[in-house]
């Protein structure tokens, strides 16, 4: 049932509610399921999603480079200017693009390109506005000259453990204006350069169509098709797909079990929760894809305005809006209603496939329908893919000590007490590292962190300042190593210290030795799921032209 249909409350429970834009919508919910995580919102802004991002690349810079080269403003503007100008002194050719977006900007406002640090648009005076400035990808896949993106929809279905599903289906938009390599002439041509519906379907050139394969948007499988007939390996870019779509989700993880407790403390009656996510990605030329973000409230609306007169509008159907989006709510709510489905169990372990709904005793009617719905467009790739990606999940085993050391139920920062109690458990302190030491390390990375987020309402250390104080502590402990060998052996240490102390086990991402490599063992029932191919973040600036396919 959902809580728009009773904006004025309802007195029985229900067994799903469907907010409009967070968890918080309706406070006084004490079961069922909502269909928003609490701080979801707040990890998809510009900066947070950076940041978490930016944490696994510092440990996992391999396996996380299809993120852009990101600063955060205003924090790092004296960095990106100093970067920018060296790399230029370096190399008098180079002439890179950089793209700006507001922390919480959305459908393309206050998005724009620049050249050079000095370009950056200010306001009260001098002071930036908060934004993400990323590495412009300068040579995107482009179809019928045009540039495009692809957004596909992910179904978060719970936390712990870990579900993920993707629908089959996706949209990819189109710009409305042919692409060219950015220049000084054109960097201000916004329907050539952003890929937003939003701000495309204000072009004289848009194309609304009643076909999935032709005009201004349409379905990510009609792009597949037409890649396909000129010898793309298509498996092999939905493979690409599904490892990003993991990876960022995983690295979403942590912070967001750290919301969920503070909202949900263990204990406390209330609701379970699920999220459809919208991820937008871009295809480079090799056909690499770059994650350009996630949306927390993706648009569901099936259809568009269309003016029938001058000055006069009407909301007509999208046939591929329909086509994409209500496959996705359809089952969506499929696989989250109880009296469909029993408890989820693992094709790992022997259980039905993610395609089958698993029936309880239901009546014959109702029976009859499910068999009449059609097979699931959401197709589960976690913990389908669990043993190629769970030894990424470094940052989340972080995140459950610190869970365990907060105390006061409903908090998200660790104070003094709390982190010195943590060096203690885990038995870090020594005649080198001495608890006034501690006390100066946390006073320090705390400090700096409340500089960084100015609007904070509590005091303390919050899980993101904590990551910094771990991986310190660990360079510190285990040198000569790489930083991931470092971390790896120091939550060892605490693990095995806390378990010795008797401190209740939760559950938790199965520990994996630093030796241990992914599993190469494939799927069947998806394209074959393989990592993009190794190497780091391009610290130059030069976009790669290997393997290039325009259509």
């Amino acid at each position: 049932m959902l809580t728009g249909e009773f904006p004025m409350g309802r007195r029985t429970a229900c067994d799903i509610y469907w907010h409009g834009v967070s968890f918080h919508d309706n406070e006084n919910i004490v079961s069922g399921q909502v269909n928003k995580f609490p701080g979801m919102i707040e990890m998809l802004r510009k900066i947070n999603l950076s940041r978490a991002v930016r944490t696994m690349q510092e440990v996992f810079p391999e396996e996380y480079n299809f993120y852009p080269r990101s600063w955060i403003l205003p924090e790092e503007y004296q960095l990106f200017s100093t970067q920018i100008r060296l790399l230029k002194d370096n190399d008098s050719t180079l002439k890179p693009t950089f793209i700006v977006k507001p922390d919480s900007g959305s459908q393309g406002d206050g998005i724009y390109l620049i050249r050079d640090p000095a370009d950056l648009r200010v306001f009260s005076g001098s002071q930036i506005k908060q934004a993400v400035v990323q590495e412009y990808i300068q040579k995107p896949l482009l179809i019928d000259k045009l540039k495009f993106d692809i957004r596909l929809y992910v179904l978060v279905r719970s936390l712990e453990p870990l579900e993920i599903y993707i629908a089959k289906e996706g949209l990819t938009r189109f710009c409305t204006e042919p692409y060219q390599e950015p220049s000084q002439k054109n960097l201000n041509h916004v329907f050539m350069h952003l890929t937003n519906y939003s701000l495309n379907i204000h072009s004289g050139n848009f194309v609304h169509s009643d076909s999935c394969s032709t005009g201004s948007k349409r379905t990510f499988s009609s792009v597949l098709y037409r890649l396909a007939s000129k010898g793309v390996d298509i498996k092999k870019v939905w493979s690409d797909i599904i490892a990003l779509v993991i990876k960022t989700v995983i690295a979403l993880v942590p912070e967001l079990k750290v919301y969920y407790q503070a909202d949900i403390p263990p204990g406390k009656p209330g609701p379970t929760c699920f999220q459809i996510l919208g991820f937008d990605i871009l295809l480079m030329k090799n056909l690499k894809p770059v994650l350009l973000e996630v949306n927390a409230n993706p648009s569901m609306r099936i259809e568009h305005e269309q003016e029938i007169s001058p000055g006069v509008f009407e909301y007509v159907p999208s046939p591929v809006d329909e086509e994409v989006k209500v496959g996705v709510i359809r089952d969506t709510l499929r696989l989250m209603d109880p009296a469909q489905r029993k408890p989820h169990i693992s094709n790992l372990q022997g259980g039905a496939p993610e395609d089958t709904i698993v029936v309880e005793a239901v009546p014959d009617e109702k029976a009859g329908l499910v068999r009449s719905l059609p097979s699931l467009c959401l197709k589960q790739v976690f913990p389908k893919y669990m043993k190629q990606f769970n030894y990424l999940r470094i940052v989340e085993r972080i995140a459950d000590i610190f869970l365990r050391f907060l105390g006061v139920k409903g908090t998200m920062k660790l104070g003094p007490t709390g982190f010195r109690t943590f060096i203690r458990n885990c038995k870090l302190s020594n005649s080198s590292f001495t608890m006034a030491s501690v006390d100066i390390l946390y006073i320090d990375i705390t400090r700096r962190w409340a500089g960084m987020v100015p609007d904070s309402r509590e005091a303390g250390m919050g899980l993101q300042a904590f990551v910094e104080a771990f991986f310190y502590l660990a360079s510190r402990r285990f040198k000569a190593v790489p930083l991931r060998e470092q971390v790896l052996s120091l939550l060892e240490l605490c693990e095995s210290a806390l378990e010795g102390q008797g401190h209740v086990d939760k559950a938790r991402p199965p520990k994996q030795p630093s030796s241990v490599k992914p599993t190469s063992a494939q799927p069947t029932a998806l394209p074959t799921l393989s990592c993009p191919e190794p190497g780091r973040p391009d610290q130059t600036l030069r976009p790669s032209a290997k393997g290039n396919v325009e259509c």
